[in-house]
This record gives C-alpha cells, sequence and structure tokens, in this order.
C-alpha cells in the first residue's frame, strides 16, 4: 500500500501504462500498426501518443527537457500523426520511448514534488500555470482513457 499520494499515483499510473503497454501482446507488427480509425489510429499509434502526451505534461511542461526528438510532434507533422506509427519506427523503439517517458516523469515527479508549479505553453495563457500534481493526476486519467480506446481496437484487430 503507499505510504503517500504521490507513491500511490504513480502506483496508479504506472498501472494503466502497463495496461495499455499490454493491448499490443501476442499481435503481429502488421496487428500493432494497422489503422482501425478514420484518423488512422492504431495500438502502437496510441502508445506513441500516450508517450508524447506524457513528456510534454511531465518534462516540458516541468522545465525538464527529455531530450527525446519526437518528430511527429513538430509543427510540420501530419494531422494525427501522433495516433499511427510510421514503418521506419519500430515496435521497440516507440515502446523505448514510452518507458523513458514513465522514467522522467516519474522522476520529475520524486524530485519537484507534487506542490511545484509547472506551465502548459499550449494550453490558453489564463490557464497554462498550474502544479505538478494537477499534470499527474491529467496524466492518469490520459492514460486511462486511451488504455480504453486500445482495449477497444485490439478487441476490433482480433475480432477480423
Amino acid at each position: 500500500m503507499p505510504t503517500d499520494l504521490a507513491d500511490a499515483l504513480l502506483g496508479r499510473l504506472q498501472r494503466e501504462r502497463e495496461h495499455l503497454v499490454a493491448t499490443l501482446d501476442g499481435l503481429s507488427e502488421y496487428d500493432v500498426r494497422r489503422p482501425m480509425t478514420p484518423s488512422g489510429t492504431s495500438l502502437l499509434g496510441l502508445v506513441k501518443h500516450v508517450a508524447s502526451v506524457e513528456l510534454g505534461y511531465l518534462g516540458d511542461s516541468l522545465g525538464r527537457p527529455h531530450g527525446i526528438e519526437l518528430t511527429w510532434t513538430q509543427e510540420e507533422a501530419f494531422e494525427s500523426a501522433d495516433m499511427w506509427a510510421r514503418a521506419d519506427a519500430s515496435r521497440e523503439w516507440l515502446l523505448g520511448v514510452y518507458r523513458q517517458s514513465w522514467a522522467h516523469a516519474d522522476a520529475s515527479l520524486r524530485s519537484l514534488g507534487l506542490q511545484a508549479q509547472a506551465s502548459v505553453s499550449w494550453w490558453s495563457a489564463d490557464d497554462r500555470r498550474t502544479t505538478v500534481g494537477h499534470l499527474v493526476v491529467r496524466m492518469l486519467a490520459e492514460t486511462a482513457h486511451h488504455a480504453g480506446h486500445a482495449d477497444l481496437v485490439r478487441q476490433a484487430v482480433v475480432a477480423r
């Protein structure tokens, strides 16, 4: 049982991270990349998306650069480019990026604490100031949300 709120939040977040990754288990390269929605969303794309959101919220927004080049977040990237995986981005590499995002986010929380100030540059000027704790809760919700999407996408992949 976690001894404090930070431990409890990280424990729940880790459980959702692992749930998301587990949706890829036992599936072929084709199936994890298979576009299953009109936007092209795939299981591996969902992992890619959540990794980039986590690096943004619990890295960039805390002034803690992660040093990972996320080419799909650049201005010239295609719409929804973070929801599908290019052929040159291996499953192993994208899972590695996601696991690096976990380590970076967890280290940020442990070093800064829940009350530390954060600033989310892509939010409106009136709303961008927040705390690490708020961003961890937001990331937990984001991860759980997309893990649920991944469950449905996996069901569609397996059914076909």
